[in-house]
Formats: structure tokens, C-alpha cells, sequence
């Protein structure tokens, strides 16, 4: 099929489009755009998308594509390590139970078997790639013992894991000739069948901001997968990076995917509290190795509340530093390890060492300040365990998936095996699917020439502190119908003003995240109503107790509706 006459047959689709909130690229092309074409493509650079891209066979020619520089996701942030069965005295089983009481009676139980039962191969194949894990003596591994876990199976390089896989996985990909790695594109919007008046609603690709150019480039393939990560930049406060504006959950929500248990965003019980910290986080395993949780006065608290005191899931012990910060007023609380001897807090947290101690703070003396901040989403695209999507051709893994595991609270180290455990599974379904699939179909070019440059930007950073700050204040940790209530009528306010300045002016960086954060607060407030109880992460004072039977909170994309009456 010509261009020429794939535009004819798109424009009554795209006219009626129009009037809804769905921006489809302009007819006439641009000589400035391109379109690449590949035989996979991955949205994300951490270790789901790096994982999957290793797993696929070379004789694919696959896109890795990062809206940053290739190591810039929140792999590289992971301090704790890798849950998974490693020790004789472990098992599978107690993996299991510790993962399905931590997420509240909500985890689906296959998907937590079929995760577990998949995490010794993982690490086996992360070892094998070279990562360079942390001995304990010449042939063992060290383990550690986190939060909300019956035994020590957290495999870790020290205390900075994610830093040391992201740079082993990344090695790699380098090396391999059929991996394309483009850095600093940012996703505009998924390209689906049905957006260009085709019969199918499969994912043929996506359209990218291309930040060295500033020309948006189509790139299209037989396989899409979104690995994005998670949606936490929606707070005000985070311990993750900047990019973590929900973009995958949010591209996948516009192109008809149903989302599912956004409501559960986990709150990191501690984040280091200082003018200079940015978003650096204290890892739980400092609590696993004893630290203790303290009260300006010194006292330890952490007992009236869970009688695992500093061991208990985060969902607890970000709540208990909450409720204790507000009773008391207080900026932060402290987190203290001081007690073990200096080599050992040296030995197993450098990183933590030396980045409080250049900040005046010397962790084997001095207990460290700390806030909870939004770490983890919990939610996000329904996927089976193959991470297939609602659409065809469509994989989500990683943080920007849903797949059942976490439940409404994710157990400690438990995400970075799934980016392991999914992202290869992917991999397989893919392999086996892709012979099948037919090239690409010819897709429009981006056409900015009905849109201005802004001369009002000052317009998106006013929307993007107003959004982060109302959801923190009103859809953080503790929730109630009110707050939830006044966040949404905000959130509808604000993302008619996004939707009006996408539609008039040329897409940025920032217009992007902000369009791509509003979508995804709107699905956590959403979410948050509909449930009539707390359960895990979601802790709302009107409903304070969990209901007899966990239910999901599902929510269809009204683009499906829409797309399928016209």
C-alpha cells in the first residue's frame, strides 16, 4: 500500500479523531522526520528492556530506545538486590508466602509461582553475563535479609546492585551487532492499527521526540514492548530519577490497554532527609542488618506498630514514620546503624557511607535522617505472564506492567527479578510469535507545521509543581474521600489546560512528561475512589478496614469505546 494511499484511507479516521483527546500525527509529511523500521522494539533501558533485548535471538534486529542516555532509568538507583531462591535452607514456598502476605491478599497466586519458580535461572543468567555480586568467602554469595522476608535471599553487589547490573547488562548490549541503542528519544505516542484506519488494533510502533533534532521520527516493528518503569514523578517528594513520568502506562492507557491497581503506589520508608540529597535513598537492607528506626528523643517506635517492628513490609513502617512525623511535627525521623562496628557498615553500604558523609552526616557514628518518598508503582498494564497487553503486538514489562505479582504492596526486592523474570519470558513469546507477523505497515509523518514553539512554558512547570503537589497532599499515603474528591476535580481541570497546550504547540521534554504524569494521576485517583477499603498501600481513613474478599481494581480505557464507534 502506497503512502499516498494509506492517507486516504485514514483521513475520515483521523478527522473524527480529532475531537477527541487523541493527537494523531498530521497528514503531510516533513522531509526533517524519519522512519525507522526494525523487527523489535523496546521503550526503556533499564533491566527489563535490557533483558529483553539480550534474550532475543540475534538474528532480530531490535531497537532499545532511552529518552535519556542508555543508563538513566531507575535500574541504576537499586541499592538493596535481587530476591530469589538461592540457599539450601530457602524455598521456593517461603519465597511464595512472604510474597503473597506482603502484597495483602491482592497478588495472583500463579503469577508469584510462576516468578519465584523462574528467579534461580535469572540469577544464574545475570552471573553468567558477569555481574558482579557480592561473596561472602571464595564460592558463596552474600545474602541479605529485607523487610517482610522469612530468610536471607536478597543477592546484591553491595550496596549499589542496580548500578552493577545496569552497567554489565549494557556492556553487553553494546556488543551485540543486531541491538540498536538510541538515546535521548522520548515516546510521543504508540502507533496502532486502528489510529490509521486500519482493520487490526496491533501495535505497529511508536512516534519519538528526537531531542538531538527536535523533530518528532517514527519508528515502527512487528513487536513493540514498553519498558518504561514507573510513575512516582507524579509526587512531589520521590526516591526515583526524573524520568519516571509513568510514560509507557500512560501511552498504553490512551491506545485502549485496561490499567489495573494504580492506587497502590508504595512509599519508601527512607529517604535520605537533607537540603542536598535529591532523591537518594536509604536501602531497606540497612534495616535488615539492624538498623534501627528512631524518634527525634532517640526512643524506637517501630514496635507499637507491627510487632516485625523495622522488619515489617514498607507499606507499615511508611505509614508509622508518617503518623510519628505528624504527631510530633517533625521534619524527618532517623534511621541508626551506628551500633555495629565501623568496618561493617563501610564494608556493606559504601555508597550510603560515603555519599552521608559527604554530607556532613558519618552513618557509623550518627543516625541518619529520613522521610518515606514515592518509590514503586504497584500497578499499571494488565499483562499475562508472557507480557502480552490487550493489543496485539504489545508487550509491557517491568514496573509498567501489572502482572499480578506484586498484589497492593510489593515485597522487598521482588522488583528487579520481575524485570529479569518477564522481560525473558517476553523474549521466548516473541521468538516464537514474530515469524508470523507481517512487516510493518507504511505509517504518516509527524507534521508540526499546524503548531507554534511556546512562548509560555512558564504554563508547564506551574501545571507540573501544582499536579506533584496536590497528589502528594492529597493522594500520598494516608487518603481520604475528600482529599481523592478535590484531587480529581484539579486533575480534570489540569488536563483539559495539557491537552489544549499539546494541541497548539510543538512537543518538548517536559510537555510530554507532564501530559504523560496527568493521564497517569487521573488513573490513580480513579483507582483510589473505587476502593472501599484499605488494603495494603491504599490506607484510607473513611474506610480503615480491608474488606473479607481482594478484589482488583480494574479500569477500561475509554479510547476503546471511542475507537470502536467510529
Amino acid at each position: 500500500m502506497s503512502i499516498i494511499l494509506l492517507r486516504f484511507i485514514v483521513r475520515p479516521v483521523i478527522q473524527s479523531l480529532r475531537a477527541s483527546s487523541v493527537r494523531l500525527p498530521p497528514l503531510e509529511p516533513l522531509c526533517m522526520s524519519q522512519t525507522l523500521t526494525f523487527d523489535v522494539l523496546i521503550i526503556g533501558s533499564g533491566a527489563a528492556g535490557l533483558t529483553l533485548g539480550l534474550s532475543l535471538p540475534e538474528h532480530l534486529r531490535v531497537a532499545i530506545v532511552s529518552k535519556d542516555s542508555m543508563d538513566a532509568g531507575s535500574t541504576r538507583w537499586a541499592q538493596g538486590g535481587v530476591a530469589a531462591v538461592l540457599d539450601e535452607e530457602d524455598s521456593v514456598e517461603a519465597h511464595v508466602a512472604d510474597t503473597l502476605t506482603a502484597g495483602a491478599g491482592l497478588c495472583n497466586e500463579a503469577a508469584v509461582r510462576f516468578t519465584v519458580g523462574n528467579s534461580t535461572e535469572a540469577i544464574r543468567w545475570l552471573i553468567d553475563l558477569g555481574v558482579p555480586f557480592t561473596k561472602d568467602g571464595e564460592d558463596q554469595f552474600h545474602l541479605t535479609r529485607e523487610g517482610g522476608h522469612s530468610a536471607r535471599r536478597i543477592i546484591h553487589a553491595a550496596d549499589a546492585t542496580g548500578h552493577a547490573i545496569s552497567d554489565t547488562l549494557l556492556q553487553k548490549a553494546e556488543a551485540r551487532e543486531n541491538l540498536t541503542l538510541l538515546h535521548d528519544y522520548i515516546a510521543v505516542d504508540l502507533i496502532t492499527g486502528d489510529k490509521l484506519g486500519l482493520e487490526h488494533h496491533a501495535c505497529i510502533g511508536g512516534y519519538f521526540l528526537n531531542k538531538k533534532t527536535g523533530e518528532v521520527d517514527a519508528v515502527t516493528a512487528k513487536a513493540t514492548a514498553l519498558a518504561t518503569g514507573g510513575a512516582s514523578k507524579v509526587y512531589l517528594y520521590t526516591s526515583n530519577p526524573d524520568g519516571a513520568s509513568g510514560d509507557g502506562i500512560a501511552m498504553a492507557w490512551r491506545a485502549g490497554c485496561r490499567v489495573a491497581n494504580m492506587e497502590f503506589n508504595q512509599f519508601h520508608p527512607t529517604c535520605l532527609y537533607h537540603p542536598q540529597a535529591g532523591s537518594f535513598l536509604i536501602t531497606e537492607a540497612v534495616r535488615g542488618e539492624g538498623g534501627k528506626l528512631l524518634l527525634p528523643d532517640g526512643r524506637r517506635f517501630m514496635d507499637k506498630f507491627d510487632e516485625r517492628a523495622e522488619l515489617a513490609p514498607r507499606d507499615i513502617v511508611a505509614r508509622a514514620i508518617d503518623h510519628e512525623m505528624k504527631r510530633l511535627g517533625a521534619d524527618c525521623l532517623f534511621l541508626d546503624i551506628s551500633h555495629k562496628p565501623a568496618e561493617f557498615i563501610r564494608e556493606h553500604f559504601p555508597t550510603i557511607y560515603e555519599r552521608c558523609l559527604q554530607l556532613g552526616i558519618d552513618i557509623t557514628k550518627d543516625p541518619i535522617p529520613v522521610v518515606p518518598a514515592a518509590h514503586y508503582t504497584c500497578g499499571g498494564v494488565v499483562t499475562d505472564n508472557a507480557g502480552r497487553t490487550d493489543i496485539d503486538r504489545l508487550y509491557a514489562i517491568g514496573e509498567t506492567a501489572c502482572t499480578g505479582l506484586h498484589g497492593a504492596n510489593r515485597l522487598a526486592s521482588n522488583s528487579l527479578l520481575e524485570c529479569l523474570v518477564y522481560a525473558r519470558a517476553a523474549a521466548a513469546d516473541i521468538e516464537a510469535q514474530i515469524a508470523q507477523v507481517p512487516s510493518p505497515e507504511p505509517v504518516p509523518h509527524w507534521d508540526s507545521s499546524q503548531v507554534t514553539d511556546s512562548d509560555e512554558d512558564v504554563v508547564i512547570s506551574h501545571n507540573w509543581d501544582e499536579l506533584r503537589r496536590f497528589m502528594w497532599d492529597y493522594v500520598g499515603i494516608v487518603r481520604t474521600t475528600k482529599r481523592l474528591v478535590r484531587a480529581k476535580h484539579r486533575v480534570k481541570l489540569l488536563r483539559q489546560e495539557i491537552q489544549e497546550f499539546y494541541s497548539n504547540h510543538k512537543v518538548t521534554n517536559d510537555l510530554l512528561e507532564l501530559r504523560n504524569l496527568v493521564d497517569v494521576a487521573d488513573v490513580i485517583i480513579r483507582s483510589a475512589l473505587m476502593r472501599k477499603e484499605s488494603r495494603g498501600l491504599h490506607y484510607s481513613r473513611d474506610y480503615p478496614q480491608a474488606l473479607p474478599r481482594a478484589f482488583d481494581t480494574v479500569l477500561m480505557s475509554k479510547y476503546i469505546s471511542e475507537l470502536g464507534s467510529l
